[in-house]
């Protein structure tokens, strides 16, 4: 927790030292070709100390209308459109100045102001390559050194927090197969409760069925025909003997 905290106070101190430690805008130190080009960098530098960032923007796009080659103007212009929060223009002004300028110090000042804008984007990998290109061209550069230190540990909490957040997603992610698994071995389980019922009730219905239906054998239908043809002679001897015993009175009376 106390790495945590410290990280985020290091993360507020990098945005102040990413607005204010960009390198000031440069005055000329020797003359220029073009008069239009030294005024127009002096009324930009002007408007740039009263903070009145836009009006700056157009007095160094000026002074490169005047010299396109003008590394001052371009360094000075990428200055005024990170005041104004404009990081990716001011990104090009900042590289096109490091291109362009062979002194190893004003190289360095443009190295630096890239990796500040990389800060801004949290693209800390890019702003650590951009600090050392600046100590390369100016290793006394405390200010790169330091601010390198701090994208080297931003960096770090970063790849950390993602590592953290996709351990997170497989997680969940396990989490819902986990829960559809036990689902489904719910359903199953309810499925097999149900089944012993229902081949209960078809047994108990098979046989009601055949209890209310009989199958008679061929021997079984035998017997009970031969039971019944007996019952049928054994009636006509019982007619035949009453019929007999009638006759006989009948002709005893006569004899009478």
């Amino acid at each position: 927790m106390k790495y945590i905290i410290m990280i985020v106070s290091l993360c507020c101190f990098t945005v102040l030292s990413a607005q204010n430690s960009a390198k000031e805008p440069m005055s000329s130190s020797k003359e220029v070709n073009k008069k239009a080009e030294r005024n127009s960098i002096r009324g930009g530098n002007k408007l740039y100390s009263d903070e009145k960032y836009t009006e700056s923007e157009i007095e160094y796009r000026k002074a490169l209308d005047a010299n396109p080659d003008s590394w001052m103007g371009m360094y000075n212009l990428g200055n005024s459109l990170f005041r104004q929060g404009k990081y990716e223009a001011a990104f090009e002004q900042y590289k096109k100045a490091a291109t362009l300028e062979t002194d190893s110090i004003k190289s360095a000042q443009a190295w630096y102001n890239m990796g500040n804008v990389f800060m801004q984007d949290k693209k800390y990998a890019e702003s650590i390559d951009a600090y050392k290109n600046a100590l390369r061209r100016n290793p006394k550069d405390d200010e790169a050194r330091y601010n390198l230190r701090l994208a080297q540990l931003l960096l770090k909490k970063q790849q950390q927090d993602q590592k953290n957040q996709d351990q997170n997603k497989n997680q969940n992610k396990d989490n819902k197969d986990q829960k559809d698994q036990n689902k489904d071995n719910k359903d199953q389980d309810k499925n097999q409760q149900q089944n012993p019922k229902d081949n209960k009730q078809d047994k108990k219905d098979q046989d009601k069925q055949q209890s209310s239906s009989p199958q008679m054998s061929k021997e079984n239908a035998q017997q009970i025909l031969d039971a019944m043809q007996q019952d049928e002679r054994n009636t006509q001897e019982k007619v035949r003997k009453a019929m007999m015993q009638q006759q006989k009175r009948k002709k005893t009376d006569k004899e009478w």
